[in-house]
């Protein structure tokens, strides 16, 4: 994970990785695109990690700027990620967005899904 972080007043981190693959992601989206993220009850742990694409911010949206690349999480899910990492990672696994989350309890072992 890379130590180079923005982040905002509510302790939530986008790594340079992870903004660098946001916008390669929106090149392909129509202009205006940002990534959004949210946590849905689900999964295998309890709660998942929802990747939309979105070109509407609302008002309540904390919004993460990073090197060009924009982040909007909503408000409720806010309490559930407050303090995480948002990086991305090249592993044996594949490709993909991954949050550490000091939030959550345990994981499952793909990193989607977590309890608290």
């Amino acid at each position: 994970m890379s130590t180079d972080l923005a982040v905002n007043p509510r302790g939530i981190a986008v790594t340079a990785n992870a903004a660098k693959q946001i916008l390669s992601v929106m090149a392909n989206e129509p202009p205006g695109s940002m990534l959004r993220i949210s946590v849905a009850g689900g999964g295998c742990s309890g709660f998942q990690y929802i990747f939309d694409v979105d070109r509407e911010k609302t008002q309540d949206d904390l919004v993460i700027e990073r090197d060009g690349a924009t982040v909007l999480i909503d408000e409720t899910s806010l309490d559930l990620l407050e303090g995480c990492t948002i990086d991305f990672v090249d592993d044996l696994i594949g490709q993909s967005f991954r949050i550490t989350n000091p939030n959550a309890s345990s994981s499952c072992g793909c990193g989607t899904s977590f309890a608290v």
